[in-house]
């Protein structure tokens, strides 16, 4: 019996028991909306609701863009050069007095201050004005039948149809980014059920429209990621020409005293505060660029988005917000093109190193296997790879 006579069966059997089968991944996309549907219905979801699959259709381009998020293969200041803008940071100060009164309110329910949360508004949707014109159920039954992160998706397309159900949105109002996150702060449906906030007293949570729902909504959703009140997230500093460049780790932290003792300084070249705030050395773009002490709220922007480069931009956004200077550029070493990312990665994987995909991105992983190399081969292992340390270890392989 083939894959597809499998499943008519199994529908036919959960039709006559009144159960629902959980919808497996790949196959004919049809069966699969099928029993998709009948998982649905039961765990409640209304008629209406149900009707709201009808016409739903796999998109390719979704595919293609989960494949290939080449946004993350720019360096740090490209990226961050690129969407740290006078308009951004324009508007996001001109947010931050216009609604003051609800970003109070934020800080005070949530303790999470206003600079975070515009920042990352306006690095999601420039503050709503791009929110995404993906049909959102298209996108989510798409990335819900495909057996790449089926855990994921399949959830959130059941929770697409409760934000109807419940009145949040109209169905013609589903639409966003690819990957089915939704309003200005891009929240994927569960987290918008969970986390979403009636801020302007309407008795709906609209973050499509809303700007007082947005914000406190955003409050909410970082405070549950682990927002430590009243403590923050990121300084830019001045590292010293030596340093054990292996503990420039986002994932290290030590006493900010003890950095302080190695050498490390504010940006402006003043002593850094001696005291035993938890803190970690940043390099984006390794030892010679950018340098930020990253403190146990820039985990929270870790949590928000898995890539260094996002985080540190959005978190470096954030400090801009709440009137640092621009970072100083340094002189980074040059980095790898992406056929020359992928080839790096080819070899720490063929040197038994676990980096997931050859996908040319540059993701923790990465740079850990980086780290070790560079240490193995007598380097300087700040995780940034060069053309040097490329052409090192095709020596070391011939």
């Amino acid at each position: 019996m083939n894959r597809g006579s499998r499943r008519l069966v199994a529908l036919a059997v959960a039709s006559a028991l009144g159960g629902p089968v959980v919808a497996d991944c790949g196959g004919d996309f049809s069966l699969w909306l099928d029993a998709f549907r009948n998982e649905a219905r039961g765990t409640g979801i209304s008629s209406s609701g149900l009707d709201l699959l009808d016409g739903v259709r796999p998109s390719k381009k979704v595919l293609a863009l989960d494949r290939s998020q080449r946004v993350f293969t720019q360096d740090w200041l490209t990226f961050a050069g690129r969407m740290v803008n006078a308009y951004r940071l324009g508007t996001g100060r001109a947010h931050l007095e216009k609604y003051a009164k609800v970003f109070a309110l934020a800080k005070e329910t949530h303790g999470v201050p206003g600079p975070v949360i515009a920042a990352l508004w306006g690095l999601e949707t420039d503050y709503g004005a791009v929110q995404g014109n993906f049909d959102t159920l298209d996108a989510l039954a798409t990335l819900a039948h495909d057996c790449r992160r089926p855990e994921l998706f399949r959830p959130q397309l059941m929770d697409a149809l409760r934000l109807v159900e419940k009145g949040y949105l109209l169905p013609r109002e589903l639409q966003g980014a690819w990957a089915g996150e939704l309003g200005q702060i891009q929240l994927l449906p569960s987290d918008y059920l969970a986390f979403g906030t009636d801020g302007d007293g309407d008795g709906r949570v609209d973050l499509r429209s809303s700007k007082p729902d947005v914000i406190l909504t955003g409050a909410r959703f970082l405070a549950h990621l682990g927002w430590r009140r009243g403590e923050p997230w990121l300084l830019e500093v001045r590292v010293p020409e030596d340093l054990p460049w292996e503990w420039a780790d986002a994932h290290r932290q030590m006493p900010q005293e003890q950095w302080r003792t190695l050498g490390i300084r504010n940006a402006s070249g003043s002593e850094l505060a001696g005291d035993a705030l938890p803190a970690a050395l940043v390099l984006p773009m390794g030892r010679k660029g950018p340098a930020f002490l990253a403190y146990r709220n820039f985990d929270v922007f870790l949590k928000w988005n898995q890539s260094l480069v996002y985080a540190t931009t959005a978190a470096y956004f954030a400090t801009r917000l709440a009137g640092a200077s621009k970072a100083r550029p340094g002189s980074p070493e040059p980095g790898l093109s992406l056929d020359q990312m992928k080839r790096l990665q080819a070899a720490l994987t063929d040197r038994g190193y676990d980096i997931g995909d050859i996908d040319g991105l540059l993701g923790m992983r990465t740079r850990e296997a980086v780290r070790r190399e560079q240490l193995h081969l007598g380097m300087p292992a700040d995780a940034w790879p060069t053309p040097l340390l490329l052409s090192r270890l095709a020596e070391e392989s011939r």
